[in-house]
């Protein structure tokens, strides 16, 4: 389930919707956000199976005018640390100018006949600000198929601190829709960043 929307009220009201801790939610995105008018939101909630168990974990993406908010709430079982169960909660708060890449997957069925405007089967969300890389590694080579030199490694770091994924058949195509309002929010957002009072590149 996932809700998007522009208010400070509608983003509280949305983590109530979600019925997943919300009074724990809030109090975590509200003190994030602050006294910052609330530009564009997504609440994501979704279910996990560990083994026996079962889990939820909720996802909260705020965009306010000048910083991205990512919060993550999960419940645990009772462990070593804890006799009953319990909950976390965790916030981080990035400027939007650290944001590097905002990238939009999108899958769609039978693409020999899209019109557009049709919402696609799945989307990705995946959204960088340089806290976590993932490095890909491989041999490098050469073009001789006989060379048996070593030439090192080659590979590339790819941004990858938050991806979200909604799909039609698991979440509903209400929850597409909201996902793929909020990243051209977000992306309209970085994008403007290099414009200048104008609308003129910076």
């Amino acid at each position: 389930m996932a809700k998007t929307g522009t208010t400070t009220q509608g983003l509280r009201a949305a983590i109530e919707r979600s019925g997943y801790y919300p009074a724990l939610v809030a109090e975590a995105v509200e003190a994030a956000v602050g006294g910052d008018p609330v530009v564009s939101y997504l609440v994501h909630q979704e279910t996990t199976f560990d083994a026996n168990e079962v889990r939820r974990h909720v996802t909260v993406l705020v965009l306010t005018e000048h910083r991205f908010i990512v919060s993550h709430t999960d419940e645990q079982a009772a462990d070593d640390t804890s006799p009953t169960p319990y909950a976390t909660t965790s916030t981080e708060s990035v400027r939007i100018e650290r944001v590097s890449s905002v990238v939009t997957s999108r899958v769609v069925a039978h693409p020999e006949s899209y019109t557009p405007g049709t919402l696609p089967r799945e989307v990705v969300l995946t959204i960088g600000w340089g806290a976590v890389s993932r490095i890909d590694l491989e041999p490098a080579a050469c073009g001789d198929p006989n060379c048996e030199a070593d030439h090192g490694y080659t590979g590339s770091s790819t941004a990858d601190d938050l991806s979200l994924r909604v799909s039609e058949a698991g979440d509903g195509p209400e929850t597409v829709r909201e996902a793929l309002a909020f990243a051209q929010a977000l992306s309209a957002a970085t994008a403007a960043l290099g414009e200048g009072p104008s609308g003129t590149r910076r």
